[in-house]
């Protein structure tokens, strides 16, 4: 045979078998599930209509529940951050560090793998846009947890939902109109960047969380109109439901416009769609009869709705009745779409796929607990011990009325051993005292933010409110009072350093003196740059964070930085006026 026919044939079978085997991964790539997580912030099971609140309308929320899996008894943790920890790892928020909501209480350990690395190690394209609060400077950061866009913020609150300042992977930027709308934005140009290849989307929106900010448009059809379910408590205020309910329509537009994008790129049979709250209401209004709200372990703290929809795969309309928990996401996820969690940690939750997909099932009894401060109550399919060991009879007692501790001692000594195997085997493992130091320069980010709450003002320097999740540092009238942040610098490196302050008319000329170690930069307040507290404008009820304002944005300079752990320090050295400045942020960015 001809040598060079031989060649010719043996390079179009590699040519057909290369083809063949790109195409079959590319064919497998595909098959791969699309998964969207929407999380809602501060809204209870009764903030919607498909579970009979009358109040309102929520058809495309309601959509999701005809249309897929509703699990009656879904439980979250009754705050935000050890809710957000628990849907990331799978496991109980104190194994990860996560015992608080601010002053760097929220950040979830960098030893817990989340389901972000999970699946991009699976060739998942990952997005969060939203809320995070688990961390803000890398390598807590989402986009160092897995996420390869991060559009949002990373704090607990948001001072304003109206073009506000936001960060797009660590960079400082403009948000564009009422922000829940903005994320869904995002949300949507990712499935359609990402429509041929496999995504998950994670979409922790801010609302309902206060402030109450709500455009008109949702607005107005609640404002003159007379609440006809309430809370059954005389603590209700009415205005503040108004704008709960309000907040909870747009959120149901906004999951109606990620609903018709599916439809219109055909991605409805491919994609999984789960939508919860991340804990109870954040006030008192109509909640099915329950006790509690948002920071309390009794039902109504911590049961949320929980919608799954995989068109096709699901039964419509599919009521499970079993109790599970945001523990549980992950294991389910990575079942249902058939990659590995490899995760080197033991998982406390459990996979949900036989109960979504299986009608004959041998479904055990199990235990699920609920933790805030000293809190702890404890959850079976029927009974909930109490943070203060009283047994409620949860299937029949919803609202905790009935107290059977005397006549079904057995079962409550049962759930006290459960409770007390929790705290000696889960809440052991964090630790006494945070020693955790603030993030700088991790080698793999160009950004770090060290905004005012994860700092510390000295002497007569004070924050703009007690809760420092959206706070600026304010009254800084003496030069022997500073600023500082307790840090590690993961790498050594030089970083462009912009400060964002405020400085009334008058007062500008202060000279003032940014120090790490043996490392100083100077500067000046050559510019005054006066401005007025916001918020109030667009606030519905009066809120209980700080008011905001717009900071100015001053380059510094470079600051080489060596590695190591230290104070990173801003104090004053001339002060010609009677402030030297409000303070909100220094940005860091590597060169």
């Amino acid at each position: 045979m001809n040598l060079k026919k031989i060649k010719s044939g043996i390079k179009l079978v590699v040519i057909l078998i290369i083809t063949t085997s790109v195409l079959s991964c590319q064919s497998k790539n595909e098959n791969k599930p699309n998964v969207i997580i929407v999380l809602s912030d501060d809204q209870g099971w009764g903030d919607l209509s498909i579970n009979g609140n009358k109040n309102l309308s929520t058809p495309n929320i309601d959509k999701l529940s005809m249309s897929g899996a509703t699990f009656e008894n879904f439980y979250v943790q009754p705050v935000c951050s050890p809710t957000r920890a628990e849907l990331l790892t799978g496991r109980y928020h104190a194994r990860g560090g996560v015992y608080s909501t601010s002053a760097g209480g929220e950040r979830l350990d960098l030893d817990e793998a989340t389901i972000a690395e999970v699946f991009k190690k699976a060739g998942y394209a990952t997005a969060a846009y939203g809320k995070w609060h688990n961390g803000m400077q890398p390598p807590y950061h989402p986009n160092s947890r897995g996420f390869d866009d991060f559009y949002g913020f990373c704090s607990g609150h948001w001072g304003n939902y109206f073009n506000p300042m936001l960060e797009h992977n660590g960079e400082v930027v403009r948000g564009d109109g009422f922000l829940v709308d903005d994320l869904t934005n995002h949300g949507i140009e990712f499935i359609e960047k990402h429509k041929n290849e496999p995504f998950l989307l994670y979409l922790p929106l801010n609302t309902l969380h206060s402030p109450m900010q709500v455009p008109a448009k949702w607005f107005s059809k609640f404002e003159n109109i007379e609440v006809g379910q309430k809370a059954e408590t005389n603590e209700e205020d009415i205005t503040f439901t108004k704008a709960s309910l309000a907040m909870c329509e747009n959120i149901d537009w906004n999951v109606g416009r990620l609903l018709n994008k599916l439809d219109e790129l055909d991605l409805n049979d491919n994609t999984i769609i789960l939508y919860f709250s991340d804990n109870g209401p954040n006030g008192w209004r109509w909640n099915g009869g329950m006790k509690g709200k948002k920071g309390s372990t009794d039902e109504g703290g911590v049961r949320s709705p929980l919608f799954v929809r995989w068109s096709g795969k699901i039964e419509n309309g599919k009521q499970i009745n079993e109790i599970s928990s945001a523990i549980d996401i992950l294991p389910t996820l990575t079942e249902l779409t058939g990659i590995s969690s490899d995760i080197s940690k033991p998982m406390d939750g459990v996979s949900l796929k036989p109960l979504l997909l299986n009608d004959n099932y041998n479904w055990p009894d199990r235990f699920i607990f609920n933790k805030w401060r000293e809190s702890i109550s404890v959850r079976n399919q029927k009974y909930r011990l109490d943070s203060r060991d009283n047994l409620f009879d949860i299937e029949n007692d919803r609202g905790q009325k009935n107290n059977l501790s005397s006549e079904l001692s057995t079962v409550r000594k049962n759930m006290l051993d459960a409770k007390k195997k929790f705290v000696d085997e889960v809440l052991s493992e964090l630790p006494k005292e945070d020693n955790r130091e603030f993030t700088l320069g991790s080698p793999e980010a160009i950004f770090t933010q060290l905004p005012a709450r994860d700092g510390v003002g000295h002497g007569e320097i004070t924050r703009s409110n007690k809760y420092p999740n959206c706070t600026f540092f304010t009254n800084w009238i003496y030069l022997e009072d500073m600023i500082t942040w307790d840090v590690n610098v993961l790498e050594e490196g030089n970083f462009d350093v912009t400060l964002y302050y405020t400085c009334p008319k008058g007062d500008e000329g202060s000279k003032f003196e940014l120090s790490f170690g043996a490392t100083k930069i100077r500067s000046q307040i050559t510019e005054a740059f006066e401005s007025e507290l916001t918020g109030m404008e667009n606030d519905r009820v009066v809120r209980q964070e700080s008011y905001i304002k717009e900071f100015k944005p001053l380059k510094l300079g470079v600051m080489s930085l060596e590695k190591g752990r230290g104070q990173l320090m801003l104090k004053g050295i001339t002060k010609p006026g009677k402030t030297v400045m409000d303070v909100r942020l220094l940005l860091f960015e590597r060169k």
